[in-house]
């Protein structure tokens, strides 16, 4: 790996200190309950008001290896269809619903293209891949790829140009997606700007298949989610599963009526299932696993993923296939390299290596139909009133330590 991507030391990573997360107060986890409970309340508006921005949801939130909050509300299948004509989901009867559980799993959406990272640096970490080299060291037959010079580097921080997406589920077979693939120009210079890209992770795809022998599932499963102890997280089908949209164009890509279980991207699907940019399934312990694995190093238990300088590597700025301190979702969380990501179903994750806090968020926002444009709005609220928790916290030990108690308003 070049000088210039050598990681710089572990910062604020824990290195090897992996307990396993246990439920706990907020006290015990060193947050203080007030600003978690509006947390728990804010959403849960979200999901039982008048105009739901999801159907249901499950929110995990915790800091160190302590769980503080695991809420699970509103409804995993609700809907039976959407009424073009009325604008509104039809509803099924109270008796044939199906309540969302701390249990349940969801479609992760865009979450699966952070699993694609993490392989992606565990190749980096074994010397597979270097992360300044070319696609086409690896891909040669990616030739627009190829000829512009795009690197790994450029993949995973959406610095390699390339356009948000392609319509590969309007291409008649396999062969000819990936001659769409192939054949796909940047529209900007390789490294002079980001541009946030599914095509980024499907580039990445093709490479560690390549490089391993083995499918991105196969990676995942025995890279990630195995050794982690994460059953329930996995590319679909996913039995069980809270229902997405009630997928028919003009809205949609594609004609597939109501989905449960089946993955909601439309070029995931038509990739089938596996893809580097979505096709997992998850619930939010799951995923709070995920998040206490790295902020503690890479380790959880005696499972250790990546080393602690790599994930250090990954999460500071610009961040490998993380997202790094944005408001929009994080709220007020994204102060000092809070890193995280959404997924275009309503599902998003955040984990602050500055207060060893993590936050969890799935629901499935677009049951019956996805909106034009995405509601981050629950999302930077409940980091926000995370944050708060952490500052109530600090201030409560700091007035125990000086002897000061609150004054009552005069």
């Amino acid at each position: 790996m070049p000088s210039s991507a050598q990681p710089r030391g572990t910062g604020g990573i824990k290195e090897l200190s992996a307990p396993r997360l246990r439920a706990g107060t907020p006290e015990r986890a060193g947050l203080d309950p007030g600003p978690l409970r509006r947390l728990v309340t804010e959403v849960r508006a979200r999901i039982e008001g008048e105009h739901p921005w999801a159907a249901g949801a499950v929110v995990i939130a915790g800091r160190g290896p302590v769980v503080a909050v695991e809420e699970a509300m509103g409804w995993a299948v609700r809907y039976a269809a959407y009424d073009e004509t009325t604008g509104r989901g039809v509803e099924l009867p109270p008796d044939e619903r199906v309540p969302v559980t701390v249990s349940t799993p969801f479609d992760l959406a865009s979450l699966t293209k952070l699993f694609t990272a993490v392989a992606a640096v565990q190749q980096l970490e074994r010397g597979t891949v270097g992360i300044d080299t070319r696609v086409g060291a690896y891909l040669p037959e990616f030739r627009a790829a190829a000829e512009h010079g795009i690197t790994v580097r450029q993949l995973l921080t959406h610095t390699s140009g390339l356009r948000a997406g392609l319509p590969l589920y309007d291409c008649p077979s396999d062969l000819a997606r990936l001659r769409m693939l192939r054949a796909e120009v940047p529209v900007t210079r390789p490294g002079t700007a980001y541009r946030y890209s599914d095509l980024n992770t499907l580039l990445l795809q093709h490479i560690l298949e390549r490089v391993t022998g083995r499918p991105l599932d196969v990676l995942v499963q025995d890279g990630v989610t195995r050794p982690l102890g994460m059953t329930a997280t996995g590319f679909g089908p996913r039995p069980g599963a809270a229902a997405t949209e009630d997928q028919r164009r003009p809205w949609a890509g594609a004609d597939r009526g109501m989905l449960r279980g089946e993955v909601h991207d439309e070029n995931a699907w038509a990739l089938g299932g596996v893809a580097g940019h979505a096709g997992m399934f998850g619930t939010a312990r799951d995923l709070a696993v995920f998040c206490r694995t790295l902020l503690a190093g890479g380790s959880y238990g005696p499972a250790r993923i990546l080393g602690p300088d790599f994930v250090e590597l990954m999460l500071t700025p610009p961040g490998l296939g993380f997202m790094v301190d944005r408001p929009p979702f994080m709220g007020e969380l994204a102060r000092h390299g809070a890193v995280g990501h959404t997924g275009f179903t309503g599902t998003s994750l955040v984990l602050d290596p500055a207060t060893d806090t993590f936050l969890v968020l799935l629901a499935n926002a677009v049951h019956p139909r996805r909106r034009s444009v995405p509601d981050h709005g629950p999302r930077a609220a409940a980091a926000t009133w995370l944050a708060r928790a952490v500052r109530g916290s600090r201030a409560r030990t700091l007035r125990e330590s000086t002897g000061d108690s609150p004054r009552s308003p005069s």
